[in-house]
């Protein structure tokens, strides 16, 4: 216990030493936190203002870019400030503050991937029941029950966290805190922590398989070629978002902490934080002629308001 004392604040090792790799580090994140916020509140925008896609799918998936920009602002402005700052510093408040912020937009995203993919279940396998069975009063049920999981599956082991003792270690590998470089640092044991957000990733994990090995069951069984392809599109857009979020979940947690190095969990942090939330609305939109046309009317009807005020102030 002698050895333990007060730590007042982290340091964050961020991205590298190089100045003008620094720079060049600044410039990309910067950009590509705009378009990221740009692309997903132009879906979300979309998802709102378009009649065609006030079904529940869509209200699924405005829930999930919503995650999304609070996932993504919880680590980027901070990583921002630092390469811009040269203070790598945060202080331990905050750092738990972030922790426990991207643990819970994170968890809460896989618990709403799961129920994103029991609603292209219910689509394919039960499309005459569909509408009684996804109203709603159970869709807001499923996406108010993501949330709520995750919270409650995360405030205890959070408050544990809080508790950890650093032994004077303050230096964290990485560019924003999280609980694995956090578990590094901590001179207790953690392996019950790493346990419960193991726990929680396969739980939800399962649960998609699951819901897309009834999905594969069923269209498989569709008689006519033309019918499994038009069963297979609507729900491709998620499966292909189900892969890249789940793949860097499963390296970054639900893999044993020994058989990975913090360095390269760096990397799998940006494909998660800033490359897959960049992806996403591009993933949606590209793959569904329903948005591909509700973006298409409404850039025509900027432009035609445009051309009349030019006219107007002309």
């Amino acid at each position: 216990m002698e050895n333990q004392t007060m730590v007042r604040n982290f340091v964050l090792l961020g991205f590298t030493e190089v100045q003008n790799l620094k720079s060049l580090i600044f410039v990309i994140l910067l950009l590509t936190y705009i378009l990221n916020m740009m692309g997903n509140i132009v879906i979300i925008t979309i998802t709102l203002l378009d009649h065609r896609l006030q079904t529940p799918m869509y209200y699924f998936l405005r829930n999930f870019l919503n995650l999304e920009i609070g996932f993504t602002s919880t680590v980027i402005p901070k990583a921002l400030f630092n390469l811009a700052s040269g203070n790598r510093t945060i202080s331990v408040a905050g750092c738990f503050v972030q922790a426990f912020l991207y643990l819970v937009f994170g968890t809460t995203e896989l618990f709403l991937l799961a129920a994103m993919s029991f609603d292209r279940y219910v689509a394919i396998c039960r499309p005459l029941s569909y509408t009684t069975i996804m109203n709603e009063c159970v869709c807001r049920l499923l996406v108010l029950s993501s949330w709520a999981s995750s919270f409650l599956l995360l405030i205890g082991p959070s408050l544990a966290i809080f508790q950890l003792p650093f032994c004077s270690q303050n230096i964290i590998n990485h560019f924003f805190c999280d609980s694995a470089p956090l578990f590094k640092i901590a001179c207790a044991d953690t392996r019950l922590l790493e346990l419960v957000g193991s726990a929680a990733a396969t739980f939800s994990l399962l649960s998609t398989l699951l819901s897309y090995a009834r999905i594969i069951s069923t269209v498989l069984n569709i008689p006519s070629a033309s019918g499994r392809q038009k069963a297979f599109s609507t729900c491709i857009s998620h499966l292909t978002v189900v892969s890249i979020t789940y793949s860097s979940c499963i390296f970054m947690y639900i893999k044993p902490a020994g058989s990975r190095g913090l360095d390269l969990s760096k990397g799998v942090s940006i494909l998660n934080t800033v490359v897959s939330p960049l992806l996403n609305p591009f993933i949606y939109s590209l793959r569904n002629k329903q948005v591909q046309e509700a973006l298409r009317q409404a850039f025509a009807q900027r432009t035609v308001f445009f051309k009349k005020t030019q006219t107007i102030t002309a």
